[in-house]
């Protein structure tokens, strides 16, 4: 079940000091500037090769599972004893839980306090060396028999996507045995704690004995379906997209890139701008609309700052501040039409991607709303190279049902 491209291949693992949040591949070069745009291309050419051939790639990709909590599982290194906990484990004072009266120790309560529970009873047989990170799938209980379009299924729903698997299935049998599901996605190795490395694209779940009460699956990407692999004329057709973002950077100044990316507030704006567009569900407008649009969007946003402040030096400060952002971003329009016309490549490229590899799954899986479940794909898909991981995920798709209000997520009654 779990999704995952022959993954003994390959050899390079991102390291982190440990795993923290990811950003769209498309949003790399507001995030490192002219560097970001070249490995943001470069993720999408291996990303070609790796679903066009069989043939050994520098980059790997896992799925990206909506589960939560998320949870950090393992042997500690120091004291040699079994742990559970939530991302509390790499705090400066670790919340590992070793027996059950930690859960009170450290004040756990409520949904995350039963998950960490049947967590801690149920993975001491399973995990016996090693420290990981997965997301909880289910626990007993959370796992419901529904009928959809006419056929039942277990189901699980722990955020915003619903997964659904046929009763009868192998996979259904074990799932509605077991007190706890995991998807496990990043080990960690180190002599401490405090010190450990995380590594991403390591099979985890397939070195666990098999236990009836406990289900896990490695998040890694393969082609279980056997047809996410791209054609002769899909193939050409994605390097001609990747051919012209390549000629888009060509033209793009990387000053004004430099800018964005060196400065938070301004990268921060733009990105919400950028959001804002998938918040509501409508694609990106032409270029030159595009960069209209982030103008008037910074005004906005630093006429409700101002509004905030009290005084009148408070909002000249606010004015003063939003006077050096337009200079910096606006001092020539021309040197922004590149730049977003260089997004907008990225963005096509990457959904032909993403439509490509959503074809490869098994398991399926739907939004529940008002009027029942509606079928989506699943949350997204993880690139991993040598030093960079990033999120490969249709924005319009998953982001916009994670933002919408119509979507019932899991934790809602």
């Amino acid at each position: 079940m779990n999704l995952e491209v022959n993954m003994k291949s390959f050899k390079n693992y991102l390291v982190e000091a440990k795993n923290t949040h990811m950003e769209h591949v498309e949003d790399m070069m507001f995030n490192e500037g002219k560097i970001g745009a070249e490995k943001a291309i470069k993720f999408l050419k291996d990303l070609h090769t790796m679903l066009s051939s069989k043939a050994k790639t520098p980059v790997q990709a896992t799925v990206k599972w909506d589960g939560a909590p998320a949870i950090i599982a393992g042997i500690d290194p120091e004291d040699g004893k079994f742990f559970v906990g939530a991302k509390g484990v790499f705090a400066q004072t670790p919340k590992t839980i070793k027996s059950l009266s930690d859960l009170d120790k450290f004040g756990y309560s409520g949904g995350l306090r039963t998950k960490l529970e049947v967590a801690f009873n149920s993975l001491q047989d399973v995990i016996t060396s090693g420290v990981y990170q997965g997301d909880i799938m289910f626990t007993k209980g959370d796992v419901k028999t529904q009928n959809i379009d006419g056929e039942s299924y277990f189901t699980f729903h722990p955020n915003t996507i619903v997964y659904a698997v046929p009763v009868n299935s192998s996979l259904g049998k074990k799932i509605s045995t077991a007190n706890i599901g995991i998807v496990w996605h990043t080990t960690y190795t180190g002599s401490s704690l405090a010190t450990m490395k995380a590594s991403f694209g390591k099979a985890i779940a397939s070195g666990m004995p098999d236990n009836s009460k406990v289900w896990t699956a490695d998040a890694m990407y393969t082609d279980t379906s056997g047809s996410a692999t791209f054609t002769a004329a899909e193939s050409k057709e994605l390097m001609s997209l990747i051919s012209k973002a390549e000629n888009s950077l060509t033209r793009v100044n990387s000053n004004i890139l430099e800018v964005i990316a060196g400065t938070e507030q301004i990268r921060n704006l733009v990105k919400a701008y950028n959001n804002s567009y998938v918040r509501a569900g409508t694609p990106f407008p032409a270029v030159r609309q595009h960069v209209a649009g982030l103008y008037k969007h910074i005004k906005a946003w630093y006429a409700k700052e101002a509004g905030k402040r009290s005084s009148a030096a408070g909002k000249d400060n606010v004015k003063a501040k939003e006077k050096v952002v337009i200079q910096q971003v606006f001092s020539n329009v021309n040197n922004l039409i590149p730049v977003f016309e260089l997004f907008n490549d990225l963005t096509v490229a990457k959904s032909m991607v993403v439509n490509k590899m959503n074809q490869a799954g098994s398991m399926k899986t739907f939004v529940k709303t008002a009027k029942g479940f509606k079928t989506t794909n699943p949350e997204g898909y993880v690139a991993i190279g040598n030093t960079d991981a990033v999120k490969i995920v249709d924005r319009w798709e998953f982001s916009f049902n994670n933002f919408s209000p119509t979507i019932i997520k899991g934790w809602q009654k």
